[in-house]
């Protein structure tokens, strides 16, 4: 038994509620269950609940056992002062106000359907599956799991708005160099991402404001930053690069003392940190208020356009400066620039809009769903089950759906485990 069920229980009243009492024989018949409350604190706030008679405003706290009140310390909280019932599985002990008044105890254990019941111990019964509900994954309403993902889509963006939002304050409110910020740390993709973003942040933005025109200057300054240009070769790319780079860091006192090394080891060519970074240059070299573009570009071909970019012509045949290597234009491809929409593009927009106070637009939802599905091995285990995954929106959805609820064993509030409970 989890104590997250037992919340399921209480939100949606799943006991028998005929001649309620608590623990000590008095009458309890509720009036409002109350708001639940996913934060710290009491468990429901603004609870109604009529105790002999007494109608009574306040919160209820939930546990397994009474006696977790004294475990959880709440006895000692102010928070659990205004705790006017106290909800539990099996009552143990009885527990105290301040004022030395016992708080009223209800104990489910016998109240719950018993088909409820059943279907709780079989969603955690199987042991060492990939996810609790593998079994029944397959049966759950094609309407319901739809709307559950567009639903889990937007969660996952909310999270990740929580990193966009401090980003934004350490920018002061620049939305070009979140942009550039977030771009750089997704160019970097899992493997450089966190080397990519602390390159983007070692200088000000304004530094790349001021070499955007050239190229040159800006390869110089993200490989420079990156320490990529300090092997010794007698290459002339690269004694241009050093060049100009000795140059922007003593122009703009430039340091990269908190720069992440980036890592070359188990990637292929095309991902090497000196493709990507000379791609991020060619992106801004071509795009001179690329945030503003983008947030006009409502349509996934006008954002392919902006994106339309390869490294400069060195790279046609180097993957970085120890050796040559047969000419390919090292253009960004169009499933990277969908990655590209996925990490960077929709969530920035979507962060831009919430900060306006404005309803997020339709066409964003339009875009995610115009996106190729992403493959991976979780995508692949739930179209095993179900083919399910049929665009971005979806791939994305069912990732945060594994990662904050199967993994976690919220079943009780995701939508496919609430269903089954409910059969």
């Amino acid at each position: 038994m989890q104590e997250d069920f037992l919340h399921y229980l209480w939100k949606f009243q799943k006991f028998s509620k005929s001649q309620l009492k608590s623990q000590n024989d008095e009458q309890i018949h509720i009036v409002q269950q109350g708001n639940h409350n996913q934060d710290a604190g009491p468990d429901f706030f603004n609870a109604h609940i009529r105790i002999d008679n007494q109608l009574w405003v306040g919160n209820v706290e939930i546990h397994l056992k009474s006696s977790d009140w004294y475990a959880h310390h709440h006895e000692t909280d102010a928070a659990y002062d205004n705790v006017i019932l106290h909800v539990v599985w099996q009552h143990d002990v009885d527990v105290f106000r301040n004022n030395r008044t016992v708080i009223p105890t209800l104990e489910l254990k016998g109240k719950i359907d018993t088909a409820t019941l059943s279907n709780y111990h079989k969603l955690f019964s199987g042991k060492n599956t990939w996810i609790a509900c593998e079994g029944s994954f397959a049966e759950t309403d094609d309407f319901l799991l739809q709307n559950w993902l567009e639903r889990l889509y937007f969660e996952r963006l909310e999270n990740k708005s929580k990193f966009i939002f401090k980003l934004l304050e350490k920018t002061k409110n620049n939305w070009e160099a979140v942009l550039f910020l977030m771009l750089a740390k997704n160019f970097g993709l899992k493997k450089n991402g966190e080397a990519f973003l602390s390159i983007a942040q070692s200088f000000d933005f304004s530094v790349l404001k001021k070499s955007q025109q050239s190229l040159l200057q800006l390869e110089a300054l993200f490989l420079g930053q990156a320490g990529i240009l300090e092997i010794i070769s007698d290459d002339k790319y690269l004694q241009s690069l050093k060049k100009e780079y000795d140059f922007l860091k003593h122009k703009y006192i430039l340091n990269n003392q908190n720069v992440l090394p980036v890592q070359f080891f188990r990637l292929r060519p095309v991902n090497f940190p000196t493709i990507r970074l000379a791609q991020l240059a060619a992106v801004y070299n071509e795009n001179n208020q690329l945030f503003s573009e983008i947030s006009e570009a409502k349509k996934k071909k006008s954002i392919y356009a902006l994106f339309k970019v390869s490294a400069s012509r060195f790279w046609d045949t180097h993957y970085h400066f120890k050796s040559v290597s047969p000419k390919r234009k090292k253009a960004l491809t169009k499933s990277f620039v969908d990655l590209i929409i996925i990490n960077t593009i929709l969530p920035v927009l979507f962060c831009y809009f919430k900060y306006q106070g404005k309803a997020i637009p339709d066409y964003l939802l339009e875009l995610i769903s115009s996106i190729e599905s992403e493959q991976n091995s979780m995508i692949t285990k739930f179209n095993n089950l179900k083919v399910v995954s049929r665009n971005a929106m979806h791939s994305q959805a069912l990732i945060e759906l594994k990662t904050n609820y199967c993994d976690k064993k919220k079943c009780v509030e995701c939508a496919v485990g609430n269903n089954l409970l409910k059969r």
